[in-house]
């Protein structure tokens, strides 16, 4: 790679996403901690977060030395890929909490639907950066069917907050290209049709009762609604500077349930309180920002649309997640990005990042 590309390197993101990183770690070594008769026990969430953030940072790494160009030639070998893995799910894939949403490699165990997320994010830049005007019909279901197919094997798993977020990613980079002005008014007007399908077809008994759970968790506060009842409590009872690190009793308690995963900020906001959390919220819109501004600087349309598909990708799981903490959005099983465990998502996390940085370092190198 050339040395003079660093000099363009998009620091402020960087620095961004290495304390989001390191916040997570920290706050998943708190949340991994259980209170026993001699004190507290930790498990090994945080230790396997490192690692996985590792292999991540080495993926970020290979991103960074190509020609972020040279994914537009692998965006469709790559998409078939991650469908074909998802097809091999239902056959061979791994069952856990109800759902089959993982292939066992042995060592690992490989979400595929998280690399899906890329796919359909890179597919979709290279058809767009095709079209210089806004899309009519046919484009537009041209575009719409690469992120319709792998998004109707996820649902099967099933798994609809990774579906939904796959549709919000496409979504967002067509909104960002345009559309014809009578393609967006049908798109619209179908929207309650839309909603009555998921609702009466596609969507799980489990699933519905979550949203009726949304409007009113009062309802079944030992059931559907323990979660995000014991979710505000634990953010509540942080008042305003919170209880302090590895203080917090709801997740310790075994209160709190997932709160390694879906409902780790949680954890951290009844530690930190309201002045951590705006910190946080703070520190995540610096993060978003600096990705924007990227896709603006971008020298060519297929990495400006590159970048803003990662924007979406991380601000979808960022606002779903934190809304669904708080009691505004439903339980919809997005996990908040560098603060919540998982391995390939930190994985994926990092790559897409990797790629945010190469169209970065490259603004100055070339002219779309």
């Amino acid at each position: 790679m050339d040395k003079r590309l660093l000099s363009h390197l998009n620091w402020s993101l960087l620095a961004c996403m290495t304390l989001l990183f390191f916040v997570g770690v920290g706050n998943l070594f708190s949340a991994s901690a259980i209170r026993v008769e001699e004190g507290l026990s930790f498990s090994s969430f945080y230790q396997k977060q490192l690692i996985w953030g590792l292999c991540g940072l080495g993926c970020m790494i290979a991103a960074m030395c190509f020609d972020y160009r040279q994914i537009r030639n692998l965006a469709w070998p790559f998409w078939l890929v991650c469908v074909g893995l998802l097809l091999l799910v239902p056959v061979i894939g791994v069952t856990a909490m109800g759902a089959n949403r993982w292939i066992s490699l042995g060592f690992m165990n490989l979400q595929p639907s998280e690399p899906t997320k890329l796919a359909v994010l890179a597919l979709t830049a290279r058809i767009l950066a095709q079209h210089n005007r806004s899309l009519g019909w046919k484009d537009f279901f041209k575009v719409l069917m690469v992120g319709l197919i792998p998004c109707a094997l996820i649902l099967e798993q099933p798994d609809l907050g990774t579906g939904t977020l796959v549709l919000l990613i496409m979504g967002g980079m067509i909104l960002f290209h345009g559309l014809r002005g009578y393609v967006l008014k049908t798109c619209l007007l179908a929207v309650p049709c839309v909603a009555a399908l998921m609702w009466f077809v596609v969507m799980h008994d489990y699933q519905r009762q979550r949203i009726l759970t949304f409007l009113d968790p009062g309802s079944d506060p030992r059931g559907a609604g323990y979660h995000i009842l014991q979710s505000l409590i634990a953010i509540g009872s942080g008042q305003m500077w919170g209880k302090g690190f590895t203080e917090g009793t709801a997740g310790k308690l075994r209160f709190l349930p997932e709160r390694h995963s879906d409902f780790a900020v949680a954890v951290f906001g009844e530690e930190w309180g309201f002045v951590g959390c705006v910190a946080l919220v703070t520190l995540f819109s610096l993060f978003l920002l600096s990705i924007f501004s990227t896709a603006m600087q971008a020298k060519d349309r297929f990495g400006s649309l590159l970048v803003v598909g990662v924007f979406f990708y991380f601000f979808s799981q960022i606002v779903i997640n934190m809304g669904m903490v708080i009691g505004l959005m439903p339980v919809v099983g997005i996990p908040l990005p560098f603060i919540s465990y998982g391995g390939s998502a930190t994985v994926v996390n990092f790559t897409l990042l990797g790629i945010v940085l190469n169209v970065s370092m490259r603004r100055f190198m070339f002219k779309g």
